[in-house]
C-alpha cells in the first residue's frame, strides 16, 4: 500500500480534465484522455494497493486477519433505512482500482430489451440510447477488459467480432449440471470471462487459484489498475488518498472550477480544470453531488430535476444448492463458465433474470482447514465430510426503478473529516421478489432433476444485493426526468461529466462491468472533443 508520507498530492497545473475516481470508469476515460495529448488529473479517495497479492490472499485465507482491502471505520460510515438494511461496505473497495480489485469479473452485454423496457412492457424506463448505439463501444470495451468467451449463447443481443480470447471450457460441475439441463429443455452457454484465458496486455493467463473474489494473485483477472498504469505512461498524474469532498462552480452557475480534495496530512487543495469527469460510483457520485450545495444549487450540485441519489437499483440474488452422491469438484475452479440467459427476454414478472451454474458450492477445504478446532485425521474426517458432493445455481434478478429506492446524505451522522455520510434507503418490492420466487423455481427443478439433495435456498425472503449501484443520476433526454444527458454530461453543468453505472436508467439481469466501460469509452471520446487542443 501506498506510503501517504512520500507522494506528491497537489494538483496538477493546467489540467484539461479532472477525474474523481480511478476505478474501470475513471481508469478507462484516464487513459484515453491522456493518450490523446490531454493533461489529466485523477484523483482517487483510497490508497494503491501495490503490495504483494500473495500477501493479500494469506490475509484473506487465515483467520483473525483484516479484510485486504480496509474497507470500513470512520471513514466508511453510513447509514441505511428503508424495508431492507443496505450493507454497503460489504463489497465497495476504496482505491486505484475500485471494486475491480475484487470482484468476480464476469462481463456480458446488456440486452436489447434492457434499452427499450418501457416501450417494450410499459414499465421502467427506456434509455436515451438504444443496444445498436453502444454495440460498436462493447467491443472496444471486450478489448479493453480483455474479455474470454464464445459466440455459443443463443438468447445474447447481436455481436459483430468474437471475444478478444477464447473462452474457458466448462467446468466439471459444470457438465453435472448439462445433463439435467439437456433433459429440462434448458440451454446452458458459456461466461464471458474478464480474466485471461491465454496471455493478454501483458498479464497471465489464470493458474486457477480458485480465490478470485477477493484476490487474484496471478493478475489474470482484469483490474482497472491496469488503465490507470496506462494513463499515467500517457502522462496522466494519479493522486491517491485524495479525498474529494466538494465541486465548486463559476459565478454563473454552468461550469465546474474546481474539485476540493483533502490529502492524509490534513491539507485541503484546489484542483482545476477545464472538464470534470465523475467516476466514483452510484454512492458516492451522488454524495459528492449533494455535499456540493451552493446558493444556486440548494439541493445539490447537477440536481435541478431533483433527482440526484433517486431510483437507486442493485441485482438481486436468487440461489439453491445441496449434494449429491457423486464427486462434484467444487471449489477448483473460482468463477463462473457457464449460465443460461434463456429466461432473460420477455419473461412473467418481466424483470430480467439470468441462472448461474456456480462452481464455488459448499464450503472451502482450504479455509475450513485453517478455521477448524481440530488436526490430523480428526480434520481430514471433517473435510472428506464437507467437501466434495456440493452443487449450486445462482441467479441474478432485476430489480425495476424506483423512485422511492434512493441515496441521499445523513446530515446527522458524519465520516471522519465531519461531512455528512451516505445514507441508502432501500426496500425490495413485490414484483421483485415473484422474479425472485420464479427463479428459485428453476433452480429446484434443475437440481431435483439431478437428484440432489436441496440444503439451502436464497429467495424472496432473505435475498441480499449483488453491490451492483445503478441508477442515481439517470440518463434521459429530458432535463426533468434524469440528471444527465445521452452522452452521460450533466443537464445543469456544461463541463461536468458521470461515468458509470450510476447513469443506468434501467439495470437489466446482467453484471454491470462492461456496460460501464462502453459508456466511458463514448464518455471519453465526447470529452475529447471538449477538450483544448
Amino acid at each position: 500500500m501506498s506510503n501517504p508520507a512520500q507522494t506528491d498530492r497537489t494538483p496538477v497545473e493546467d489540467a484539461d480534465v479532472c477525474i474523481v475516481g480511478a476505478g474501470p470508469a475513471g481508469g478507462i476515460v484516464a487513459h484515453r484522455l491522456a493518450e490523446s495529448g490531454a493533461t489529466v488529473a485523477v484523483l482517487e479517495a483510497g490508497p494503491r494497493f501495490d503490495g504483494d497479492r500473495q500477501d493479500q490472499l494469506e490475509q484473506h485465507l487465515r483467520p483473525g486477519l483484516d479484510d485486504p482491502w480496509d474497507m470500513g471505520g470512520p471513514r466508511d460510515e453510513f447509514t441505511s433505512s428503508g424495508d431492507s438494511f443496505y450493507p454497503l461496505n460489504a463489497a465497495r473497495v476504496k482505491g486505484v482500482g475500485g471494486s475491480t480489485l475484487h470482484w468476480q469479473g464476469m462481463v456480458m452485454r446488456l440486452h436489447e430489451r434492457d434499452f427499450e423496457l418501457d416501450s417494450r412492457h410499459g414499465v421502467g424506463a427506456d434509455w436515451p440510447i438504444s443496444y445498436d448505439d453502444l454495440r460498436p463501444f462493447y467491443a472496444e470495451a471486450e478489448r479493453e477488459l480483455g474479455v474470454a468467451g464464445a459466440m455459443d449463447n443463443p438468447y445474447a443481443p447481436p455481436r459483430e467480432e468474437p471475444h478478444p480470447l477464447p473462452a474457458f471450457p466448462p467446468s466439471h460441475s459444470d457438465s453435472i449440471f448439462a445433463e439435467a439441463c439437456e433433459r429440462l429443455g434448458i440451454d446452458m452457454h458459456s461466461v464471458p470471462n474478464a480474466r485471461n484465458s491465454e496471455p493478454y496486455d501483458g498479464r497471465s493467463p489464470c493458474v486457477g487459484y480458485g480465490t478470485c473474489k477477493p484476490v487474484c494473485p496471478s493478475g489474470a483477472k482484469y483490474t482497472a489498475e491496469s488503465h490507470i498504469e496506462k494513463a499515467e505512461s500517457a502522462g496522466a498524474r494519479v493522486i491517491d488518498r485524495a479525498r474529494v469532498r466538494r465541486l465548486e462552480h463559476d459565478s454563473t452557475g454552468e461550469r465546474v472550477v474546481a474539485a476540493t480534495y483533502t490529502t492524509p496530512d490534513g491539507e485541503t487543495h484546489r484542483q482545476t480544470a477545464d472538464q470534470f469527469v465523475l467516476g466514483c460510483g452510484g454512492v458516492e457520485n451522488v454524495r459528492l453531488l449533494l455535499l456540493s450545495e451552493s446558493g444556486q444549487y440548494p439541493d445539490g450540485l447537477a440536481n435541478s430535476s431533483g433527482l440526484v441519489g433517486r431510483y437507486f437499483m442493485d441485482h438481486l440474488f436468487a440461489g439453491m444448492g445441496g449434494r449429491l452422491d457423486r464427486p462434484t469438484r467444487q471449489n477448483h475452479v473460482g468463477f463462473n463458465t457457464s449460465e443460461t440467459h434463456q429466461f432473460y427476454d420477455d419473461a412473467e414478472p418481466v424483470n430480467g433474470l439470468k441462472l448461474e451454474f456456480l462452481n464455488y458450492a459448499g464450503p472451502s477445504p482450504v479455509i475450513d482447514a485453517l478455521h477448524a478446532d481440530t488436526w490430523g485425521d480428526d480434520l481430514l474426517a471433517q473435510l472428506k465430510a464437507n467437501y466434495g458432493t456440493h452443487v449450486a445455481m445462482g441467479a441474478l434478478v432485476e430489480q425495476l426503478p424506483d423512485e422511492d429506492n434512493y441515496v441521499t446524505i445523513d446530515p446527522e451522522t458524519t465520516d471522519d473529516l465531519g461531512d455528512p455520510v451516505p445514507a441508502v434507503h432501500w426496500s425490495i418490492g413485490d414484483q421483485t421478489k415473484a422474479a425472485l420466487e420464479r427463479a428459485n423455481e428453476i433452480q429446484r427443478t434443475v437440481l431435483e432433476e439431478l437428484g440432489a439433495d436441496v440444503e439451502w435456498a436464497v429467495g424472496p425472503d432473505n435475498t441480499g444485493p449483488a453491490f451492483h449501484h445503478m441508477g442515481t443520476t439517470r440518463m434521459g433526454d429530458d432535463p426533468e426526468s434524469s440528471v444527465v444527458n445521452a452522452e452521460c454530461r450533466t443537464h445543469d453543468l456544461e463541463n461536468l461529466w458521470i461515468a458509470g453505472s450510476s447513469v443506468f436508467p434501467t439495470g437489466g439481469a446482467m453484471n454491470p462491468t462492461l456496460t460501464i466501460a462502453a459508456l466511458a469509452v463514448r464518455l471519453a471520446q465526447s470529452v475529447k472533443q471538449r477538450v483544448r487542443n
